[in-house]
């Protein structure tokens, strides 16, 4: 076999879960996994009516939508003990749902109520979904592979924004503890941290659209030529699930362009 046609199906035969799979960087890395070959690609999100859409249209016979908010611990449960029942087991989780600060909280004005608000996706729910994707892989005999989407505010301190920034913290070192614990089970986590990328909660957060904020932030990067697009992130996390990065784990994959300080 040519180069070329053992890899352009990295995830042959996988089934896979992403949440927050209905829009953004989920919604362009199901596209990407059931191009690559996935078995299934099962999409958690709130957004039901653009949820049902994206599985429409990536084709039903390889990809489902379940309602699933990732606050709540029963209905992330469900989802992968449901992924289980029907498909058998489950390799690959892409833990992706997350929301941006509501405002530019700096710790002087830090509301604890909006902090919970955000932790309780960002933090908890990203936790959640670590948990019953590993267990399932354990108790399944799966050597798995599960992505968290964390940021480049995993790795910085900010003048606004504080609570983002703690979220993001908060995953890296939940991937880094989950890596380490879940190795001997044969399970790999990693996380993908972007910069700006331009998505439907950039574009209501900053009030611009794609072109807008690819051009606001363009100029933050060292690398010139180039702004960020949602399928620079998307092939990261394909990169990331799949066995090309085999004795990958515990990583933090910056996807920024040179736009953090060497």
């Amino acid at each position: 076999m040519t180069e070329s046609s053992t890899t352009s199906k990295r995830l042959q035969g996988k089934v896979v879960i992403i949440t927050g799979g209905a829009s953004g960087i989920g919604e362009s890395t199901a596209r990407l996994f059931a191009d690559h070959g996935a078995r299934v690609v099962v999409i958690g999100d709130i957004q039901d009516e653009l949820g049902e859409s994206v599985a429409s249209s990536i084709g039903l016979h390889r990809c489902r939508y379940i309602h699933c908010d990732v606050t709540d611990e029963e209905q992330v449960k469900s989802m992968v003990e449901q992924t289980v029942q029907d498909y058998g087991k489950l390799d690959v989780m892409f833990s992706n749902a997350g929301i941006l600060s509501s405002c530019d909280q700096t710790i002087l004005e830090l509301s604890l109520s909006t902090c919970d608000r955000l932790f309780a996706v960002n933090v908890r729910g990203m936790a959640t979904c670590v948990k019953h994707a590993a267990r399932a892989m354990v108790d399944g005999g799966v050597k798995g592979c599960i992505v968290c989407t964390a940021s480049i505010a995993a790795t910085i301190g900010g003048d606004k924004h504080t609570d983002y920034i703690m979220s993001k913290h908060a995953v890296l070192g939940l991937v880094r503890s989950a890596s380490r614990q879940l190795g001997e089970h044969g399970i790999r986590v990693n996380c993908v941290s972007p910069s700006a990328v331009p998505t439907p909660l950039m574009y209501k957060a900053y009030q611009m659209d794609a072109e807008g904020i690819e051009k606001a932030f363009k100029p933050l990067t060292s690398l010139k030529g180039e702004g960020l697009k949602v399928h620079n992130v998307s092939d990261a996390v394909l990169f990331l699930a799949s066995d090309q990065s085999a004795f990958v784990t515990g990583h933090n994959l910056v996807v920024d362009g040179g736009f953090l300080p060497l």
